[in-house]
């Protein structure tokens, strides 16, 4: 008996038609291997929406996506929708405002090392080995989130104390917030390797010494869970110094955001990062890089990531492990072979094993 999901599909803009068809290809090759059938719709998110529509996340998007047994995004954003007037939509507001509404508090950023790829990072071997991590990041809160204001000030804001532009962002979090993704973060170590790293900056935030102090409250109910209290600033140190002493880390909005990008470069590439975005209700999936709009039409953006999502959402809204390791040894077994996309192209990569987007899709699917 076939089972039947239905997945929204969000292509976005750059790069994201391109890598979300190579999603599409291996999560139907692996359906048909498992008994699994996927109906999908597609919505416009992003850049495309504001051109289509005047806003980055139409009404029709978000009602298509509470719909559906899972979403499936790309990628948005590019320099043609970049500005800096407050009154003008941007394609990034499209991505926060489906977290929002989706009610998507935990993004599950897994940080894993190919050993095919390991000359591919930008830090030794010996230093990235053994790097197996998980970064959660809390997703509904902070800067991101907070209230915002840019206006005129007769006084005190220019050159020489005259008139000029004045802002501030508000970093806002409340205890219930805090607890949720410390809570999600120690029930995930607790099926790893029992250690959480908590970060924060308590040492001048206020909104991170009520982190710490709820991180604490959470932990005595985690007795068998190692916590260990980090700075952000050590943190995006010992990400380079010594990365294998991480297995689950939590943290704020924009630390996550900055983090687990710097996290990316062990692995090689962003290309290489996928994500998930839970909640209470329907799961979002993405990978981790931007729309890189300069390769866009190309046939050369790197699909991993996006394919990687895919594992993700097998194994986190559907329940379907047997088919998410499936996928993700199909794409080891492909990077074994030295099949390499130009964005994780080692040195001695020859060039008859550099492929392009849609070769790295069909070469997984003929794995699986």
């Amino acid at each position: 008996m076939t089972t039947n999901y239905s997945i929204c599909l969000l292509p976005g803009d750059g790069i994201g038609p391109e890598i979300i068809a190579e999603g599409r290809k291996v999560l139907d090759a692996v359906g048909a291997k498992h008994g699994l059938s996927f109906t999908y719709s597609e919505a416009l998110l992003g850049g495309c929406a504001i051109d289509a529509t005047g806003t980055a996340l139409p009404d029709e998007t978000l009602a298509a996506a509470q719909a559906s047994d899972a979403v499936l995004l790309a990628a948005v954003g590019g320099p043609k929708w970049d500005t800096t007037d407050p009154a003008k939509p941007r394609p990034e507001q499209g991505l926060l405002g489906i977290r929002k509404a989706l009610g998507l508090y935990a993004n599950l950023r897994p940080v894993r090392i190919f050993k095919a790829l390991a000359d591919a990072s930008a830090l030794k071997p010996e230093v990235i080995d053994g790097v197996d991590m998980l970064i959660v990041r809390e997703l509904t809160g902070g800067l991101y989130f907070g209230r915002r204001e840019r206006f005129y000030d007769e006084e005190g804001c220019g050159a020489g104390g005259a008139a000029g532009q004045r802002a501030y962002d508000t970093l806002e979090y409340s205890e219930y917030e805090i607890e949720r993704i410390v809570r999600h973060a120690f029930d995930t170590a607790r099926k790893r390797s029992c250690r959480v790293h908590s970060i924060d900056k308590a040492n001048v935030l206020e909104s991170s010494r009520l982190w710490r102090e709820v991180a604490h409250r959470v932990a005595a109910d985690y007795p068998d869970v190692e916590i260990v209290d980090m700075l952000v600033d050590n943190a995006a140190m010992q990400l380079i110094n010594n990365p294998a002493q991480f297995d689950v880390a939590v943290t704020e909005n924009m630390f996550g955001d900055i983090l687990s990008d710097e996290a990316s470069m062990l692995a090689g590439s962003l290309g290489m990062l996928a994500s998930a975005s839970l909640g209470d209700g329907v799961a979002l999936y993405e990978p981790s890089h931007g729309s890189a709009p300069d390769i866009a039409g190309k046939g050369i953006a790197n699909p991993l990531a996006q394919i990687l999502s895919v594992e993700m959402m097998l194994r986190y809204s559907f329940d379907k492990s047997e088919a998410a390791d499936d996928i993700a040894r199909a794409v080891e077994a492909v990077l074994d072979e030295g099949w390499r996309t130009g964005d994780i192209k080692q040195v001695e990569t020859p060039a008859d094993k550099l492929i392009g987007t849609v070769q790295m899709g069909d070469l997984v699917v003929s794995h699986l």
